[in-house]
C-alpha cells in the first residue's frame, strides 16, 4: 500500500481492558502500511489487555489518555470493539467528549462491532446510515439512526465521514474503507 497516511496520525480509542484484539491490531496495521502513525488513546496510563472474545490476549502500551490529549493532535480516529470496550467507555465523560469532539469536527471516525455504543453516547449518530454488530441495531435506530446490515458502511452525510462495519469478518473492508477515509 502506498504511503497516502504520510504525516497523519490516527488515535485508537479502547478501553483498559476489554477491547477485541483483532479490531484493534488488524486496523492499526492497515494504519501503518499506509504510511501512518498509529497511537493508542485511553482511559488510563499503563497498558491495554486485549481480548479475543471472552479469553485474556495480548497487552498493548497505551500511549496517552483522553486526560491529556485532544482530537487537535489527530488526523483521524478508530474505535475497535469488543462488548465491555464501549460500554466502559460511554461511561467515561472525557472519553465521550473526545469521541464527540472528533466526530462534529469533520475528522473521520472508524467504528467497528460494538464501537457505535460509543458514538450513540457522544449523540452524533442522528440521521446517519451505519452498520454494527447485529445487536446494536434497536440502539442505533432508538439514537436516531439508521441501521443496515452491510460488511462496511461509509456515511458521508454529517459532518466528517464515519466507517462502520460489523464484525471481525469485515475487517479486510473496514479497513480499506478507514483508509482511504482518513487520506481526504
Amino acid at each position: 500500500m502506498a504511503t497516502v497516511l504520510q504525516d497523519k496520525t490516527i488515535a485508537f480509542l479502547a478501553a483498559p481492558e476489554g477491547t477485541e484484539q483483532v479490531e484493534l491490531t488488524e486496523p492499526w496495521k492497515a494504519v501503518e502500511r499506509a504510511g501512518g502513525r498509529p497511537r493508542l488513546v485511553s482511559t488510563q496510563s499503563g497498558r491495554l489487555q486485549a481480548f479475543n472474545h471472552l479469553d485474556k490476549a495480548d497487552t498493548f502500551p497505551i500511549d496517552t489518555t483522553v486526560e491529556v490529549s485532544g482530537p487537535d493532535e489527530f488526523d483521524g480516529l478508530v474505535l475497535p470493539g469488543g462488548v465491555a470496550n464501549p460500554d466502559l467507555l460511554r461511561t467515561v465523560p472525557k472519553a465521550v467528549a473526545f469521541v464527540k469532539e472528533f466526530t462534529t469536527s469533520g475528522k473521520p471516525v472508524a467504528a467497528i462491532c460494538h464501537a457505535p455504543w460509543t458514538l450513540i453516547e457522544a449523540d452524533v449518530v442522528r440521521g446517519r446510515v451505519l452498520t454494527s454488530w447485529p445487536s446494536l441495531r434497536t440502539d442505533l435506530r432508538n439514537a436516531g439512526a439508521t441501521w443496515v446490515d452491510e460488511e462496511v458502511r461509509v456515511c458521508d452525510h454529517g459532518p466528517g465521514p464515519l466507517v462502520t462495519s460489523r464484525k471481525p469478518d469485515d475487517l479486510k473492508a473496514f479497513c480499506q474503507a478507514a483508509v482511504e477515509a482518513f487520506s481526504k
